[in-house]
């Protein structure tokens, strides 16, 4: 089997991966490196690659964050839906490397298990994993709409100034606390409508964290087939504060301060709609419109596990 690790070719990401180029110098196998042009070229390679060589067994290592996690899980996931082959299926694969300090919320899913080495990455097995789709782009992990599309558009704008993940997430809130507490976007769950006029926010969840830090889905599961959807409707800022923190550690869910005000619903398909522009995140990348469907894959993702570490 091939491997070919991808990495982020932005200037500032490139040093992080030495802690990679290390590894790779002393385990033998086959691997090559692809370093990406830009946004969405990720999804692109893949894809092509997979077009080109349908019959060669590889496995694609995402090395990095969630935006390099979502770009290659896109290619691959794009590409298995298309091709109504079996052996299509079988021979192309996913792994993650969790490299320098993006943020891990995704493979907090797996608890136990080392994704920083490549010797436990290639020692895994295959799992198959969900998967939502939205419109004609893919989300492995969450999808935010309203009030947490504006915090993930304003720590995307401060990660690529330099701030830390943490910091640029816990600033994006506190200023889409200002900017973005009222949202009029319609909701659609299994085709009941759940909200009238205004929300503050709306998760659509396969895994359960968001941000490095705030457990917006505690119940989800990467493979029980369902989207975990979590909508805030408006409320007073005192009370939404309060929810915050509780948000944070993924107890907002039958909370007092969420009384009345948190929809929780466990869904297959979702709409969502807005008479104006507006942008959702799909694993931090950025996805505007005003009118999305999303459904669930169930056990669409081929992704390699590395076996859980036993304690001593």
């Amino acid at each position: 089997m091939k491997y070919i690790y991808i990495i982020n070719g932005r200037a500032d990401k490139l040093p992080q991966y030495q802690e990679l180029y290390d590894q790779l110098k002393e385990i033998p196998h086959t691997y090559e490196i692809y370093t990406t042009l830009g946004e969405g070229d990720a999804t692109r390679y893949v894809r092509l690659y997979c077009d080109l060589h349908p019959e060669e067994e590889v496995c694609f290592v995402a090395c990095g964050g969630n935006g390099i996690t979502n770009g290659v899980a896109s290619g691959l996931v794009g590409f298995i839906e298309t091709s109504k082959q079996d052996d299509k299926q079988a021979n192309k694969t996913m792994a993650i490397l969790y490299i320098g300090g993006a943020t891990e919320d995704f493979i907090i899913n797996f608890p136990g298990r080392n994704f920083r080495s490549v010797k436990d990455m290639l020692a895994g097995t295959v799992t198959p994993v969900d998967v939502i789709k939205i419109n004609d782009s893919y989300c492995v992990n969450v999808c935010n709409i309203g009030f947490n599309s504006r915090v993930a558009s304003r720590a995307n704008e401060l990660v690529a100034k330099g701030k830390s993940a943490h910091q640029a997430y816990t600033r994006g809130v506190a200023n889409a606390v200002l900017t973005s507490r009222f949202n009029r976007i319609r909701v659609t769950v299994d085709g009941e409508r759940i909200n009238r006029g205004y929300m503050i926010l709306c998760t659509l969840a396969n895994g359960r964290r968001v941000g490095g830090e705030f457990n917006c889905a505690p119940n989800a599961k990467v493979d029980d087939g369902l989207i975990e959807v979590c909508l805030f409707r408006p409320m007073s800022l005192l009370r939404f504060l309060l929810l915050i923190p509780l948000y944070r550690k993924g107890e907002h869910i039958g909370s007092k301060p969420g009384k009345n005000k948190i929809i929780y619903r466990q869904a297959r398909k979702v709409e969502f709609s807005c008479k104006d522009l507006i942008d959702v995140y799909l694993d931090g990348e950025q996805l505007p419109g005003s009118h999305f469907e999303a459904k669930i894959l169930p056990g669409a993702l081929p992704l390699r596990l590395p076996p859980i570490v036993k304690s001593r």
